[in-house]
């Protein structure tokens, strides 16, 4: 499920991704939320854009009500899909799609980064004021994580059913700089509903050591190469307990700028999609 307020810059690489099997059509769906005034390149994405998409925005709790309204069609498209993946137009595949269909049909639980005691999270919680949250969202229950996630379909179903928390994180902030609702509400719903179901880890890789202005490091097209692919499949995800002898591999990474693509179609077949 792609999330974004602009085109699909990197298209042709995940187009070719999903071509590389001719099973692919009776193994994934893919499903796009797309600001309606974008016209989205090529056909393949074109026409998988669902129709209640509407315009999102950061600071503000639309791009949580996106993500809710691509996993409510989703779920109702086909009951046959299992986990539902949630990913941003700079993001790329960092595997073959045979070996990232494996890996995530073979899970049982949901991945979603679900961090507690991050620096300035009393900030965060209090971004709508300071009693908005409660009682039903205590100080102690509000966690942080990316964004970025895969649920099964019971999650799925638990957040497109919810409103006792949603109807918290569902309100204007009165202090935009710590304002990332898509950040907290769903590691905190899925923390205070079924901890034990998820793996407290993202699959996608992102790069928070250079952030400019809230965004994490995004890679430069002389920076795409076959030894920066390595590296990032190689790094260690981040679990919220050490993950004790848990060995997943990222399957996505990003930013990617969107200059980059030639580069990226370059090291395709023989790197990303080996």
């Amino acid at each position: 499920m792609f999330l974004t307020t602009t085109s699909l810059p990197l298209a042709p690489l995940w187009e070719l991704f999903f071509n590389q099997t001719s099973h692919h059509k009776s193994l994934c769906n893919v499903y796009v939320h797309a600001d309606p005034a974008q016209k989205q390149k090529p056909d393949f994405f074109r026409n998988r854009i669902i129709p209640s998409s509407k315009p999102a925005y950061r600071h503000t709790p639309t791009l949580i009500s996106s993500a809710r309204r691509l996993l409510a069609h989703a779920l109702l498209d086909d009951p046959s899909n299992y986990m539902f993946i949630l990913l941003s137009p700079s993001c790329i595949p960092l595997h073959s799609f045979n070996f990232t269909y494996n890996t995530l049909a073979s899970s049982t639980k949901s991945f979603i980064e679900i961090l507690n005691n991050e620096p300035g999270w009393h900030d965060r919680w209090a971004a709508r004021g300071p009693y908005a949250m409660l009682p039903e969202v205590q100080p102690e229950e509000f966690r942080i994580g990316s964004q970025f996630w895969t649920l099964t379909r019971s999650h799925a179903r638990m957040v497109v059913s919810d409103v006792e928390i949603w109807s918290k994180f569902n309100k204007p902030c009165v202090r935009k700089d710590t304002c990332y609702p898509e950040e907290h509400y769903f590691p905190t719903l899925l923390h205070m509903r079924d901890p034990q179901g998820c793996v407290s880890a993202t699959l996608t890789h992102v790069d928070w050591s250079v952030s400019n202005h809230g965004h994490p490091r995004t890679y430069k097209p002389s920076e795409v190469g076959a030894e920066l692919i390595q590296k990032l499949r190689s790094a260690r995800l981040r679990y919220r307990d050490g993950g004790g002898t848990r060995k997943d591999s990222f399957l996505f990474a990003r930013k990617f700028s969107p200059a980059g693509i030639s580069q990226l179609m370059n090291i395709a077949r023989d790197v990303i999609l080996n």
